[in-house]
This record gives C-alpha cells, structure tokens and sequence, in this order.
C-alpha cells in the first residue's frame, strides 16, 4: 500500500480579515473533498489570514496513481483560483506488506 501526503500553502488573494480566509478554506476543502477520494484539513496558519496550509492524503496500490492524484489535486485548487499557490510539498510512503514467517499459518487465509 502506498500513501502519498501534500502539504499545500497558498496565499489567501481578497481575503481581508480570518473570516474571508475560512470562507476561502471551507471552499477549496469541499470542492477537493467532492471532486478526489482524498483526505483534506487545514494543517497550520489558522491565525494567519493571507496564509493557507493545507493538508491532503490519498492512498492506493501503485505509487503512479497516488502521484498522479496528489498532481491532480494541487492542479485543480490551483485553478480555482481562490487562493495562489506558493509551495507544494509531496511525499510517498510505502507501507510495505506482512510478510509471514516460513512455515507459519497465515492467520487471515481461510
């Protein structure tokens, strides 16, 4: 299983105040949340009204769909247009599978 993690900042454009830049966050999270089958939080700068961090996570079994998805992502909340993209950082975990002892009963076959 491969998990692919994105931390996106983005500058709140027209944003003047924290409320306008809830507003901004409320719509880029739905609208990820609605469009990918991807987990999605604001991850820092809560206090900060021009700066948006946001947190984003996609799972699955081949490490070019997972990449693929995250580059689909950080496209399309580009394109909204509600907020400008400064940084984009992406990792890729492996969570390698269980592998059994020779011999023993593998517990999850019946």
């Amino acid at each position: 299983m491969y998990v692919g993690a994105m931390k996106l900042t983005l500058r709140a454009i027209g944003a003047g105040g924290l409320k306008d830049k809830r507003k901004i966050v409320r719509a880029i999270l739905d609208r990820v949340r609605a469009k990918f089958n991807a987990a999605a939080s604001e991850v820092g700068g809560q206090d900060l009204w021009q700066r948006i961090e946001l947190g984003l996570a996609v799972c699955g079994n081949d490490p070019a769909f997972v990449q693929r998805q995250l580059d689909e992502i950080g496209r399309f909340v580009e394109r909204l247009g509600l907020a400008e993209l400064a940084d984009t950082r992406v990792e890729l975990i492996n969570l390698k599978e269980m592998t059994w002892a020779p011999g023993a009963p593998d517990e999850w076959a019946t």
